[in-house]
């Protein structure tokens, strides 16, 4: 249809007029910056400096006449900075035959050797019975797979490292004196609860690991380990609600507690980590921090082990025989490098027992210590050697008694001196 001219010019003018108006409406010029409100505040200006009073001045001038003084005093001849390194060692003693823990020693019952050069002992003692843990539990995939072997259809596989947890947390973790954290770790370490002896608390991170199921299949073992020792940047913590996705957490190296220790509870595969095995038995003997470990999927291994390649199969994505045997000697190595112990469970009823021992070791440590002599040179290792004459008649008892320690001490680099 066509418009007479008149009309036309009408429709024209009135798209112009709705325009201007959408254009110039309150809610359209919101969208424009606005100018600050000149009334906002007190209304001062920046003041111009005052000129310094008379005192004011005298007391800068003595200040910088003191200043000057002290630069140019010289040194007292014969007065050095003497920095001193201390080489501590906790150790455990206990009966090979029945497991039996000494305790009662004394310093004189035990004797260092570093690289097989007996060292003075400058400090011992029998700290007090409370002690703080990080539990470092796999939870992955794999964990539902290995755990399956247990509980079959009747319960979730992730039970198998659940339980050790639990139980741990629930029976001897005691306030106020001892402390526990959680670190739970699939392809990267998540922390669910920070040191804490709160029963709601523990109680809350259990029920996490319960009502969750992992999401992951890596097994990034050696990074988990490196974080609970030396911490870095990770996670949030779970049950602090934190908004940030990230921080920073801090290892059992920068604890200051008598009695530390790590118990981890993992098969120990380890499929994705950034760090590789060398790397990370390097980080245990430096840190100087008891690993004690429950290595978990024993019980799948030995039912299914017939079905299994050799190596890991790419068309079942099934761990081998080979790396089940991998797992359980980087185990016993972390163990015992670091003065822990490695439970190799494979049912669930062995779980109280394990428990117990660590409970009972950890709470027997004796502290001892020893003055660094002589030259040592920066990031080199030494080999740490305890022994113990138990009844004092002037001979190391190595056939009967186990001292239980960390095998070496692992001078700082110039750049990790304060990492001792």
């Amino acid at each position: 249809m066509l418009y007479s001219r008149p009309r036309f010019l009408f429709v024209a003018f009135a798209s112009i007029l709705v325009t201007v108006l959408v254009l110039f409406s309150p809610g359209f010029a919101q969208s424009k910056p606005q100018r600050p409100d000149p009334n906002v505040g007190e209304g001062k200006k920046n003041q111009r400096p005052k000129p310094k009073t008379e005192e004011e001045l005298k007391k800068e001038a003595e200040d910088k006449r003191r200043a000057e003084e002290e630069k140019n005093t010289p040194l007292e001849t014969g007065v050095e900075k003497i920095e001193t390194n201390l080489v501590s060692v906790d150790a455990v003693v206990y009966n090979k035959k029945t497991g039996q823990v000494i305790t009662g020693l004394k310093k004189e019952n035990f004797a260092i050797f570093e690289n097989g050069v007996k060292q003075d002992i400058s400090s011992f003692a029998t700290p007090e019975a409370p002690i703080t843990v990080t539990l470092v539990v796999e939870y992955s995939k794999w964990t539902e797979v290995f755990g399956s072997a247990g509980g079959g259809m009747f319960e979730p596989g992730t039970y198998e490292v659940i339980r050790p947890v639990a139980q741990f947390l629930s029976k001897f973790i005691k306030p106020p004196n001892d402390f526990a954290s959680v670190i739970a770790f699939d392809m990267r370490p998540t922390p669910i609860t920070d040191f804490t002896n709160d029963p709601n608390r523990l109680r809350q991170t259990v029920d996490i690991l319960l009502r969750n199921s992992p999401a992951f299949r890596e097994n990034n073992l050696f990074d988990a380990l490196k974080f609970s020792l030396v911490g870095g940047r990770g996670d949030s913590v779970v049950l602090e609600n934190s908004k940030e996705s990230t921080a920073q957490y801090g290892g059992m190296v920068d604890v200051k507690a008598k009695r530390r220790a790590i118990i981890l509870v993992a098969s120990g595969i380890d499929t994705f980590s950034k760090i590789n095995y060398d790397e990370a038995r390097r980080i245990v003997q430096q840190s100087g921090i008891p690993v004690y470990i429950i290595s978990t999927g024993n019980l799948f291994y030995k039912k299914y082990e017939q079905y299994l390649p050799a190596t890991d199969s790419i068309t079942t994505q099934l761990p081998g025989r080979l790396t089940f045997l991998q797992a359980q000697n980087a185990m016993n190595t972390f163990a015992k490098e670091s003065g822990g112990m490695h439970y190799p469970m494979t049912f669930e009823g062995e779980i109280p027992q394990y428990l117990n021992s660590i409970n009972a070791l950890l709470r027997s440590q004796y502290s001892l210590a020893y003055d660094l002599n002589g030259p040592h040179d920066a990031g080199k290792k030494y080999k740490l050697d305890v022994k113990v004459d138990v009844d004092g008649d002037g001979q190391y008892d190595d056939k009967e008694y186990v001292v239980q320690h960390r095998l070496f001490y692992v001078t700082a680099k110039p750049a990790d001196k304060k990492k001792q």
